[in-house]
């Protein structure tokens, strides 16, 4: 059995497997396939993407021989939006092949120790209020999985979704689109450019040069798709919609990957089913705008990993878990309803032209254009959930010129980079008990900030922010963090009860426990209670093991009875803490 079984080894899997296993927790991911493909449909990755992979420290690796472009287009209209105008260390989009993402991620799970297991097909999957079992075929055959939670990342197509029975609503596909990385005899025949440069009468045409002599051709045309989503392509396929569209006969020498898609829109009304959870295109699946579904994918990444994690250590406070569907569907929502915005604008239709006219008149309004940079971008994302009214709760961590107390500068981003839930002080320290997995940062802000503190997430978002006396704090931490002094794997580090006892034993002894313990046991013998010595042997190994505390070498027989196992236990508790 395993903490976390995640499906699907692509970006997003790999990220969520990284992020579980940075906080130790034990997970195995699971890909059908047996090699990554070298294949990219999404070429690009977002600032908040560029934030949260700085607060792991991984930045600099994922920029290193790629270019950026501090702009982004909307519906293909000019003006381009200014992603520089964004308040953002990495106020650009990052020109990365998908490929290569899913690369240095997978890179980042191995340096961490997740164990991947490719050529391993997920075919069922059953779940109870203990685990999940999930029902596996690999290459020396079928085997089962357990483990305390399964976490879907294996794509819009995927199997956890529909074996975990989530509902799936939405719109079917209204628009068909071709996607070939090819060799064309004659490249200068088809106008390169953002998307929706080529766009006629009869639907869009976009050639990007790759890497020399392959081109990507990407043809979209408004009619409902002539076949089923994975169906192959063939290269007359292709051909005949480029001409289709521009008017033009196109010889194509080779195709190199040929693929199809179209603008069907859906989204899970819940993030959570008991023990699975999904997140990226297992979630939610749109007309790919922007690499948009990818960059919200590895986002949910980021919000889960660290949640995940605290429930699976017994960390997690009442309703963390659950924070992820409050915090994450409301942002798929707006992602969807924006690249459908952008798809209906992109539309061929003449009268769709009055339309684009003016919005690309609001383009040049620099609020407006902003604010659709900020929203294109996931700068924008605030949860409103955080019970507090300072404008930075809610929101990415503003960007600070701090120094710490030995005159280095140092950054957020950096303070993050263990994974760690951080409360930064700008002024005296706040007297409040931290518990587990926070750090206490001392530091002096370069410009007069609007808070003596703040509390920021281990994904990089502020839990709270104002005084350092402010009661707020407590209950942020609280909220967020769980109660200090909280303990690893299962139990707070609060006084050991007569019930802990009860509970202890009873799992021990399983179905053959049919002792009454519902009464006063304090001071009843161990020996008079009916259990044989196997059970009690375990129970103390139990009691050891979840309070990390050391019994007598007689155990529970040589402290004799529940009421002094209590005793010894919390003194053992008061003396460490």
């Amino acid at each position: 059995m395993v903490d976390v079984i995640v499906v699907g080894g692509g970006p997003v899997g790999m990220l969520l497997a990284a992020e579980l296993r940075l906080h130790d927790v034990e997970v195995v991911v699971l890909e059908k396939q047996a090699r990554p493909s070298p294949h990219s449909r999404a070429f690009r990755l977002q600032p908040r993407t560029m934030e949260m992979l700085d607060y792991r420290g991984l930045a600099q690796r994922f920029r290193d021989g790629h270019k950026d472009w501090p702009m982004a287009h909307f519906a293909g209209l000019q003006p381009l939006l200014r992603l520089d105008g964004l308040e953002s260390e990495h106020a650009y989009s990052l020109l990365i092949p998908q490929a290569e993402t899913e690369r240095l991620l997978a890179e980042r799970a191995a340096e961490l120790g997740v164990t991947v297991r490719r050529g391993h097909a997920l075919t069922g999957l059953s779940q109870d209020e203990q685990a999940v079992r999930a029902e596996v075929v690999g290459p020396d055959g079928p085997y089962t999985l357990r483990a305390d939670y399964l976490v879907g990342c294996d794509g819009g197509a995927g199997t956890v979704r529909k074996a975990a029975g989530f509902a799936f609503p939405g719109t079917s596909a209204q628009v068909s689109a071709l996607l070939g990385d090819v060799v064309l005899e004659d490249p200068a025949q088809l106008p390169t450019g953002i998307p929706g440069t080529a766009r006629t009468p009869r639907g869009l045409l976009m050639a990007v040069a790759l890497e020399p002599p392959v081109t990507r051709v990407l043809t979209t045309e408004f009619r409902a798709p002539q076949a089923a989503g994975a169906a192959p392509v063939t290269v007359e396929e292709l051909r005949a919609a480029i001409e289709r569209v521009t008017g033009e006969q196109v010889a194509i020498r080779e195709a190199r990957w040929l693929s199809r898609f179209g603008d069907a829109t859906r989204l899970v009304e819940e993030y959570r089913r008991g023990r699975v959870l999904l997140a990226g295109d297992a979630a939610h699946i749109h007309f790919p705008i922007g690499a948009q579904g990818l960059n919200l994918g590895l986002q949910e990444a980021m919000n889960l990993g660290w949640k995940l994690a605290a429930e699976v250590r017994g960390e997690a406070p009442e309703g963390l878990l659950d924070s992820y569907h409050r915090e994450r569907h409301p942002v798929a929502v707006r992602v969807l309803r924006e690249t459908r915005a952008q798809l209906a604008l992109m539309n061929p239709d003449e009268r769709t032209d009055p339309l684009r006219e003016l919005v690309a008149e609001l383009l040049a309004i620099p609020q407006v254009n902003r604010h659709l940079a900020g929203l294109v971008a996931g700068t924008d994302t605030c949860y409103a959930d955080q019970g507090q009214d300072h404008p930075w709760v809610g929101r990415p961590a503003p960007r600070l010129e701090l120094k710490a107390e030995d005159g280095r500068e140092v950054r957020i981003a950096e303070l993050l980079n263990p994974g760690r839930a951080v409360l930064l002080a700008l002024a005296a320290p706040p007297a409040v008990p931290l518990p587990r997995g926070v750090d206490l940062v001392t530091a002096t802000a370069a410009t007069p900030p609007d808070a003596q503190a703040l509390l920021i997430r281990p994904d990089g978002h502020v839990a709270w922010a104002g005084a350092a006396d402010d009661p707020a704090l407590t209950r942020a931490l609280e909220t967020w963090c769980g109660r200090s002094g909280r303990r690893e794997k299962g139990n707070p580090m609060e006084k050991f009860t007569l019930d802990d006892v009860r509970r202890v034993i009873r799992s021990c002894a399983g179905e053959n426990d049919t002792v009454d313990l519902d009464g006063d046991i304090a001071d009843v013998p161990f020996a008079e209670l009916g259990y044989d010595s196997l059970a009690l042997l375990e129970t103390a190994a139990v009691i050891e093991r979840e309070y990390e505390v050391e019994l007598p070498e007689g155990g529970l027989y040589e402290l004799e009875t529940p009421g002094r196992v209590v005793d010894f236990v919390n003194g053992a508790l008061a003396v460490r803490s």
